[in-house]
């Protein structure tokens, strides 16, 4: 895949890197930023031309519109070393898209491929030190925008600020899943920002999440906010479900992300001769299936994780545990997509982009 670059981003290095005190075989998700971060100023109804330089805090105005009314976006992504010492990006494209959706429904301004590319690019081959190669080793992407213009009257901001951090992980192990249904909170709804990845979106989930926890579940798997019989998402993961031997996911909608990891499996289960649909799923369909013993697994698929399995979840106060089998397609579907992304595998796709 080649895509858009750019040259035009000044580069301001550290006077010494921190890479050798890290500990890389102890790494907390998302805790530890490397050297460097990449900058870039909306302004006068243009984006400013774009800076990398030494991971630091920055000053913002108490009244910035960030802070007030919430106009915040993301994406997450990762970077791989493959056992040549090549340096990889999954998909880079579809961050892109996602992200100017997201821009356009929270009424920002949409990035420009030079900025996002060709600054993912640059940042990353100048932090290539810190991507460590092995199985399981990545380096964590985040680009986010934020709205920094001042002032608390209730209207978009004029001003905004666009950056790329970075944050070395090692293989995501959540331990055994459990999850709940909902039946009273939902992470979206029509008509909202559900298919944005906004900040918001993220922090409306932490109380019901809570909640859950403090029952013993991990997750919470989310339903749709009208009648709460449709199963959409698991936490921040999109969510699949295996019935015999086809597997199951919601559309994308309003309500429901359109996951990049997502989308990746169901074209690899595709390719595979995996019998996939996107459709409703309901929670009478699952309840039934576990029931009757047709359910063999639920997992849910997302950048963090790839795939994480769940082992059972309750419904309306009844516990349902799922089976144990060797033939797991989520698992199949895992070791698929990372053989991809760390160049084990033939890309047939042409998902990877070199860096």
């Amino acid at each position: 895949m080649m895509l858009k670059t750019t040259s035009e981003i000044d580069i301001v290095r550290v006077k010494a890197s921190k890479i050798n005190e890290i500990d890389f075989e102890n790494l907390a998700f998302g805790n530890v930023f490397t050297d460097h971060m990449l900058v870039c100023d909306f302004k006068d109804g243009q984006w400013q031309k774009p800076i990398i330089k030494p991971y630091e805090p920055f000053l913002i105005d108490p009244s910035a519109k960030v802070f007030h009314y919430g106009q915040a976006i993301f994406e997450g992504m990762k970077a791989y070393r493959d056992e040549n010492d090549a340096i990889w990006l999954f998909r880079p494209d579809q961050n892109l898209d996602r992200f100017n959706k997201s821009a356009v429904r929270m009424a920002m301004p949409e990035i420009t491929e030079d900025i996002f590319i060709g600054g993912l690019k640059t940042i990353v081959d100048l932090e290539r030190n810190w991507v460590k190669k092995g199985l399981g080793n990545t380096l964590y992407i985040r680009p986010f925008m934020i709205a920094i213009g001042s002032g608390v009257i209730a209207q978009p901001s004029t001003q905004y600020k666009f950056m790329i951090i970075l944050s070395p992980a090692r293989s995501y192990y959540s331990g055994e899943v459990k999850v709940i249904i909902a039946e009273h909170y939902s992470r979206a709804a029509n008509g909202g920002i559900g298919a944005a990845k906004a900040a918001g979106n993220y922090s409306s989930q932490f109380y019901p999440q809570k909640l859950a926890q403090e029952k013993g579940f991990q997750q919470i798997i989310w339903t749709d906010d009208a009648t709460h019989t449709k199963l959409e998402e698991a936490g921040t993961m999109n969510v699949f479900f295996r019935i015999n031997d086809t597997i199951y996911t919601a559309p994308t909608s309003e309500r429901i992300l359109d996951g990049v990891t997502r989308k990746s499996l169901i074209a690899i289960a595709k390719r595979d001769g995996i019998k996939v649909e996107e459709r409703t799923v309901l929670v009478d369909e699952i309840v039934s299936g576990a029931k009757d013993g047709t359910l063999k697994e639920i997992f849910g698929v997302g950048t963090a994780a790839v795939v994480s399995p769940i082992v059972g979840f309750q419904y309306q106060e009844q516990y349902y545990e799922l089976p144990i089998i060797q033939n797991s397609i989520a698992l199949l579907l895992k070791d698929t997509l990372t053989k991809i992304q760390y160049k084990l595998a033939e890309d047939t796709f042409g998902w990877t982009v070199k860096v």
